[in-house]
């Protein structure tokens, strides 16, 4: 995040919530949802976001997160659907279920520790690296549905 110059503090307020609790919960996964990028190991492009979304469905089961993933996907070139539906999905689906209940993590705490102990412990499984090649990931970013 820091190489992108972004903070988790800067994203805009939370609307449209009944009580001050869900406001709370809305707002902190919209923070933890950049950890979860550095945690995954997953690009800030569309294929990345939307695999992070399978991720976040299999951890929060709000069905607006597999919605996200399903707009996303129309967006993608043929290739991109190709390389979302052969590596990221399935692996995505794996590592939300696996991993602990990242919403009930206290980050901040963590921030001193190493990233792979951190993985370990709590059960994370980082995007394959056979999902990222360079060669892949480069002529993949200037096609149609790039994010950053």
């Amino acid at each position: 995040m820091g190489s992108r110059n972004f903070s988790p503090d800067d994203r805009p307020p939370v609307r449209f919530m009944d009580t001050e609790e869900l406001t709370y919960v809305a707002m902190r996964a919209r923070e933890v949802h950049d950890f979860w990028h550095t945690l995954f190991g997953l690009p800030t492009n569309l294929i990345g976001e939307s695999a992070l979304k399978v991720i976040e469905f299999e951890q929060m089961l709000l069905p607006m997160c597999m919605l996200s993933v399903i707009g996303g996907t129309v967006r993608f070139s043929d290739r991109q659907r190709a390389l979302f539906f052969k590596h990221y999905f399935p692996w995505a689906i794996r590592a939300g279920r696996q991993c602990t209940d990242l919403m009930c993590v206290y980050y901040e705490r963590h921030f001193d520790q190493d990233l792979e102990d951190v993985r370990r412990r709590w059960g994370i499984i980082p995007v394959p690296p056979d999902a990222i090649k360079p060669n892949a990931a480069r002529s993949l970013e200037a096609e149609p549905g790039r994010l950053t």
